[in-house]
């Protein structure tokens, strides 16, 4: 079975039914989403057996391209939407992707329970840095990376999030120029303090 394929195509099929993306051509969903969800592994070895969380994982970009094509890794896809949790769901057994669950919940709530579990944490198009850090830091070992998609203009951004970063415990580590914009990547010095990530919806209404 060609996993890429049959997965772009569900996505074409599951479009004519509900919004996942955007994008609604084969073409355009391998080029933009897939193919990009890839660059990933330039910022990180991801051929080793770690732990990697996909954070806002929609239709499941980054993290079902990136299980696809390193199967050894053991991924967890995170949402709020249940429909597409039950999308990802359903493209985890149609592949047969071993090693990979989703979990439907705000990743403020689901931190409590996989708080430091994870060796990595992506994210793409989700909330503005100092948001998204919030999001993503708390379930990060120390030690580990959390990596960003972003546009190409992230200067605010980096420096709106500079605050946030080094309060969750991280620190920039480097910025890695791709097509379609950067990879952030952030390293995990220290823990993130308790308090953080605050209740559902608190760091969208009052980013630190």
């Amino acid at each position: 079975m060609d996993k890429r394929s049959s997965y772009i195509n569900e996505i074409v099929e599951w479009n004519k039914k509900f919004n996942l993306t955007g994008l609604k051509s084969g073409e355009d969903i391998r080029l933009k989403l897939y193919d990009d969800s890839l660059n990933i592994s330039k910022a990180v070895d991801l051929s080793k057996k770690i732990k990697l969380m996909d954070i806002g994982c929609g239709a499941g970009f980054p993290g079902i391209p990136l299980k696809i094509e390193f199967p050894d890794m053991d991924i967890t896809l995170i949402d709020s939407v249940a429909k597409k949790i039950d999308f990802v769901d359903h493209v985890i057994e149609l592949l047969d992707l071993k090693n990979a669950r989703t979990i439907c919940s705000r990743a403020e709530d689901a931190a409590k329970e996989l708080r430091e579990k994870f060796d990595v944490a992506v994210s793409r198009a989700v909330a503005k840095l100092n948001v998204l850090s919030e999001y993503c830091l708390p379930f990060v070992k120390i030690g580990g990376l959390f990596i960003a998609q972003k546009g190409p203009d992230i200067e605010a951004e980096l420096v709106a999030a500079e605050y946030a970063i080094q309060v969750l415990g991280g620190r920039l580590k480097e910025k890695i120029k791709v097509l379609s914009g950067y990879l952030v990547v952030i390293e995990k010095l220290r823990s993130t303090p308790k308090e953080y990530p605050r209740k559902a919806g608190v760091p969208a209404k009052k980013p630190l």
